[in-house]
């Protein structure tokens, strides 16, 4: 786990050494053990290649450290991520007659593009973004993991291409300006982040998911080599006489093969049914008690330490809890934008890296329960979703002039009705997605934003998905958006601030193709959400935790925004500094602040939403921000 960065540029740069060394260390978080360059001029005597790295070593502790090149040194790279089975990989290759001069993942990347060339992407089963100079092609290859897991940022302007583990790697090139995207504003405002390809910076963009590029004679290219299979026709195949079974037997081989390390490694734990598979499954091909680690709250309303302290028990881990004050956490946010380089879409984030923290002093490398949901159909969307269609063949005047106000008026205990008899009322398949977690509708923008906004979003338009079924259109939008750009992204971020890798068993190839050819039934059954999981883990997990609510990092937000934190959100959102009031009306804006402040709504998600806004216009626009605003 790594940060990586470079350039291609035929734009003069005075001191390449100095820039290299720039866009390293605004990324040296992500890898302070170890830190590498390479400078190459083209055979034109003027384009110049850079490659920098931060290294964070976790196999081949020795010989790992980057730059890595073949046998004469024409190809090199620098990576981020872990290949899980580079060692088969490894004797393949060898077999092929490549030469081996260490026992990373990282040269296995290297022998494997001299094998097969950018089609070398297909053979690998991990999380990884990587680029690989071609010395003797002149070329500069790119890639990103299928799922999204490792990032990668690009910039392109003047003869220049810049790409980087994190925006303020690019940002530290001089060509670059922090300059506000409003398309991408606009977007986050609906989805409570920025889907792929933008981000809030205009002319910087993520690779996608599951796609490479390549510059070539001064162009780039890109191509999507992946996408989830739930995105594709359902193929009839014929399933195991013990489905269940086969399941579990994929998913402990995904755990298995993120457990291998030459450090110390360990899991995060909720207490919740993901985290506590991960950790049971671990339990099994471990030879020392698995190190867990659970973070929690003073106020026990808003903690689940006990749930966590009952899977430690079971599995007889080496357990640490960290316990935090719900009163603290709002001290750590401003850094946290910094870290992010966008807003912090989820108050959750704050435990997670006070949590990353934490592991991060006796381990440097965790495995976490994240995107099962996204695989497996964990949310209720996932099983409201289907009523989509019969609820609006109601006529859409009793929709929206009877049910839907008086299910806004009912009280917030029975916030998910409210949300669903909301959200199934959008006729929109591309409205509906995004507003499932997100915050406005179409209609509630125009009412609040003062500047003008696309009415198409984004990701839901590019990701239309062609399973068939609503389940798997809806799962497709899922791991395609909400998973890349919000969780995944949130867990890299959060836990390289703190020098700490992540990985996913979840998030696996082979995992999601063996659901995905499975009848929707195995992940969503009744009321029943990820049924297949709940039915493995019977074999694995006490009924206690199978039988719990979801919950999730509850951070009482709502009770800040009107008691604590109520001075500090009408500072920053109306008062003379905020940098991002021109961008609502006013009256509508003092409406929701009003509206929350007396209980009337919970508006804690918008108001959580527009406050991070705020915070990342202060980190990185600055007071220059109205000279490009598109205000009406």
């Amino acid at each position: 786990m790594c940060g990586i960065a470079g350039f291609i540029t035929s734009s003069p740069v005075h001191d390449p050494a100095a820039m290299l060394e720039a866009m390293a260390t605004s990324i040296a978080h992500r890898g302070p053990d170890d830190s590498g360059f390479l400078h190459a001029v083209c055979r034109d005597g003027f384009t110049r290649v850079g490659l920098a790295h931060r290294r964070l070593a976790i196999i081949d502790l020795a010989s790992g450290n980057q730059p890595i090149g073949n046998e004469d040194g024409s190809v090199q790279i620098v990576f981020n991520g872990e290949i899980y089975n580079f060692h088969e990989l490894r004797a393949q290759l060898i077999g092929h007659g490549h030469a081996f001069s260490t026992h990373s993942d990282t040269e296995t990347i290297v022998h494997a593009y001299e094998e097969w060339g950018v089609r070398c992407v297909d053979h690998f089963r991990g999380m990884f973004a990587f680029a690989v100079w071609d010395a003797a092609a002149e070329r500069m290859f790119l890639a990103r993991d299928r799922f999204g897991k490792k990032p990668l940022f690009i910039w392109e302007g003047k003869g220049t291409v810049l790409f980087g583990s994190e925006i303020k790697a690019l940002l530290a090139f001089p060509a670059v300006r922090a300059e506000v995207d409003f398309d991408a504003v606009s977007d986050y405002l609906s989805y409570r982040y920025v889907p792929a390809p933008a981000t809030l910076f205009k002319h910087i963009r993520k690779l996608m998911p599951g796609s490479y590029a390549i510059w070539e004679k001064g162009v780039l290219t890109e191509c999507r080599y992946y996408q989830p299979p739930d995105g594709m026709p359902m193929t009839a195949t014929r399933a195991p006489d013990d489905v269940v079974g086969a399941f579990l037997i994929q998913l402990e081989e995904s755990v298995r093969i993120r457990m291998v390390s030459d450090v110390p490694f360990g899991a995060f734990l909720s207490g919740g049914i993901d985290s506590s598979a991960v950790v049971g499954l671990m339990a099994r091909h471990s030879s020392y008690p698995v190190k867990t680690y659970s973070v929690g709250f003073s106020n026990q309303g808003y903690s689940e330490l006990r749930y966590a302290a009952e899977i430690a028990k079971r599995f007889h881990t080496e357990h640490h809890e960290l316990t935090v004050s719900v009163d603290q956490l709002m001290d750590f946010l401003p850094a946290l934008v910094r870290y992010r380089d966008a807003p912090v879409a989820e108050p959750s984030d704050i435990p997670i890296y006070l949590l990353a923290c934490e592991a991060s002093r006796t381990v440097k490398m965790v495995l976490t329960g994240e995107g099962a949901d996204e695989l497996l159909g964990g949310y209720p969307k996932h099983v409201f979703e289907r009523f989509a269609s019969p609820y609006q063949r109601i006529p859409a005047a009793i929709r929206h002039r009877l049910v839907e106000p008086l299910v806004r008026a009912m009280p917030y205990r029975f916030r998910r009705m409210k949300t669903a008899a909301v959200n199934l009322g959008l006729e929109s398949f591309e409205e509906r997605m995004p507003r499932w977690f997100g915050t406005l509708s179409h209609d509630e923008k125009r009412t609040l934003v003062a500047f003008k906004a696309p009415q198409q979003h984004q990701a839901a338009a590019a990701h239309p998905g062609m399973g068939g079924t609503t389940l798997r259109r809806i799962l497709f939008f899922d791991q395609t958006s909400w998973l890349p750009d919000n969780l995944l992204e949130r867990g890299d971020r959060m836990t390289m601030a703190a020098s700490l890798e992540a990985r996913m068993p979840f998030v696996d190839q082979f995992l999601a193709e063996f659901v995905s050819r499975l009848p929707d039934c195995y992940r969503i059954r009744g009321r029943t959400t990820k049924w297949i999981l709940r039915e493995a883990m019977k074999r694995v997990l006490p009924a206690s935790i199978l039988e719990r609510p979801k919950v999730g990092f509850r951070v009482p937000v709502n009770e800040w925004f009107r008691h604590s934190m109520r001075d500090y959100l009408y500072a920053h959102l109306t008062g003379p500094d905020s940098q991002t009031a021109h961008y609502y009306h006013k009256t509508a804006l003092q409406k929701v602040l009003a509206d929350h402040v007396a209980g009337r709504q919970n508006h804690e998600k918008l108001l959580w939403t527009l406050l991070t806004l705020e915070l990342w216009h202060r980190e990185y626009v600055g007071s220059n921000l109205y000279a490009s605003a598109r205000v009406q």
